[in-house]
């Protein structure tokens, strides 16, 4: 915490002037004096709304060290930027993969000084133990969990090193947490605040409808028919915009085709050097690109404004990852398009990419090494077992994920079993795993395939109120077609089930209704993640509204 007595500007007048920020947006003000006060935060903002402000602005009021865990390096020197750019901010350092010796060092040494002072660093640099003891002894005020889904199993973008948070906060001295997402369903908030060990946090949702981006899907019986469909959108709609593919492969091809009017297209993706990907980067944000063609990798931090449109040529893994890559059009406020092209065949490369096998063999060799050496570190083991530092951090995450082993000081086991009784337990965890994957394909399928307002299974989802039709998604369009037509009345408002009630299956047990359409609703069950039932199970006996079983 701050020891100087010297007194505070206002939360204003430090966003104005030490920021640059005339006035602050919705959602912010909230999340910045829950933080400012010591109150763990949680903090779901939509893309574009400001969050790295809140932790900036939170962070000088408190004083000391600001320690940011920040998943990707690109997103870490676009808020580095930001922060040197501001008229008087506290300055910042990043350690991350991209810097030299030199510069590490460096940084170590200004960190040791202690604050004011933001640090950024993605969660594998807390792996070792002297990092976290330096930091430590410079005195964290804030801890600011960025992109915070990822430490959720239910979340689009789970990072197993994000799970040692809790372990890394204990050893800093339990600072406040302020984490902070553009997406997070519900389940999603509940993990959040459990696997960081937050206590009595503050909740703060805002921002998450975006009435001003008109959602349309496409539905094809063809690769080809949807590519053309695809590469006629991009080359025609109005300028910038986003096309977001499943592969490398594909941000080539179709980077190629759609170049070929005459627009300025570049292709991105992880496999690209780095070198490669910061001209993308500068290209895009300078305004020399017209479209960029990419897998996921391309969008975090990326700052732009104008964007028009964002073109979907595949399913997302799920309703999370789709909304944030969304979000990136229209954050002027003006009109902008977000179109998912959509063959169910799809969701099987989705369902590929979520697979992951166990590597039997250096697990027993881990598991053999903590047997005799409890409390072990990563980095030690690795060194001693000769495997990559990387591979034994995962092969850890997997066993702290099947509850194993502890983490918090040092690795050690928790379990009484053997080496063939971990393998079980880690392939029992990862198939749950695939389970939770299953059940966000489940949603996205939903919200490809629905006959209802589009923007309402989005806002339901996330567990946010509004308008039963948006008035702006193709859903509504058809709606008031068939109106126009035929008289016809919404039939969902009849549904026997509706948003938020609570319900009871006979194989999944508890559960919750997240949405509701004429002839079936969505449910999300703890123990199986979200099924899409139709009405007929409550006639049948198996789902039971849990208010008529308590009466």
């Amino acid at each position: 915490m701050r020891t100087s007595t010297a007194p505070l500007p206002s939360i204003d007048d430090m966003a104005r002037e030490s920021f640059g920020w005339d006035s602050l947006l919705p959602g912010q003000r909230e999340a910045i004096e829950s933080a400012v006060s010591g109150r763990d935060t949680l903090l779901v903002l939509a893309t574009g709304g400001g969050k790295s402000l809140v932790y900036q602005i939170a962070g000088a009021q408190r004083g000391g060290v600001v320690l940011v865990v920040s998943p990707l390096v690109a997103l870490q020197a676009d808020q580095l930027a930001s922060i040197a750019d501001a008229p008087s901010a506290p300055p910042a350092v990043a350690i991350n993969s991209s810097a030299g010796a030199s510069a590490v060092a460096a940084a170590w040494e200004r960190i040791d000084e202690g604050g004011p002072l933001y640090v950024l660093l993605a969660p594998e640099q807390l792996v070792a133990d002297e990092n976290v003891a330096r930091l430590a002894a410079a005195g964290v005020s804030l801890l600011v969990v960025d992109e915070a889904h990822c430490v959720s199993s239910w979340g689009h973008d789970f990072r197993p090193d994000y799970l040692r948070l809790a372990d890394v906060r204990r050893t800093l001295g339990d600072p406040p947490v302020l984490a902070m997402t553009a997406t997070a369903s519900s389940p999603v908030r509940d993990e959040i605040v459990e696997r960081l060990g937050m206590t009595d946090p503050a909740i703060q949702v805002h921002g998450v409808d975006r009435p001003e981006i008109r959602l349309v899907v496409h539905r094809h019986e063809s690769e080809n028919e949807k590519r053309a469909a695809v590469v006629e959108e991009a080359r025609s709609w109005t300028a910038p915009g986003l096309v977001y593919v499943a592969t490398r492969k594909d941000t080539e091809t179709y980077a190629a085709e759609i170049a070929a009017e005459g627009r300025r297209v570049a292709a991105y993706h992880a496999g690209l050097k780095v070198s490669e990907r910061r001209v993308v980067h500068d290209r895009w944000r300078d305004g020399d690109l017209d479209v960029v063609v990419a897998t996921s990798a391309f969008g975090m931090g990326i700052d732009r404004g104008d964007v028009r449109f964002v073109l979907h040529a595949t399913t997302t893994e799920s309703l999370d990852a789709y909304y944030q890559e969304i979000g990136r059009a229209g954050r002027d406020g003006e009109p902008a398009t977000a179109a998912l092209h959509y063959r169910a065949e799809d969701l099987g490369l989705r369902r590929f990419f979520s697979k992951r096998r166990i590597d039997k063999a250096a697990l027993r060799v881990l598991w053999a090494a903590l047997a005799v050496q409890p409390g072990a570190t990563i980095p030690d083991l690795a060194g001693e077992l000769e495997i990559s530092p990387r591979t034994v951090s995962r092969l850890v995450n997997d066993l702290a994920d099947a509850e194993l082993v502890d983490t918090t000081d040092g690795v050690r086991i928790t379990s009484e079993g053997d080496a063939t009784d971990a393998i079980r337990a880690v392939k029992s965890a990862l198939a749950s795993r695939e389970r939770l994957a299953e059940s966000r394909l489940v949603m996205m399928r939903s919200y490809a395939e629905t006959s209802h307002c589009r923007r309402r299974v989005l806002l339901d989802y996330f567990g946010v109120d509004g308008s039963e039709w948006c008035g702006n998604c193709d859903g509504c369009e058809r709606r008031d077609e068939r109106r126009d037509a035929t008289g016809d009345a919404d039939a969902s408002a009849d549904a026997p089930l509706h948003v938020d009630d609570a319900v009871e299956h006979d194989e999944w047990g508890e559960g919750t209704v997240m949405g509701v359409e004429a002839d079936r609703a969505t449910i999300f069950f703890e123990s199986e993640g979200y099924k899409v039932l139709s009405f007929a199970a409550l006639t049948s006996g198996v789902l039971r509204e849990r208010s008529l079983v308590a009466g």
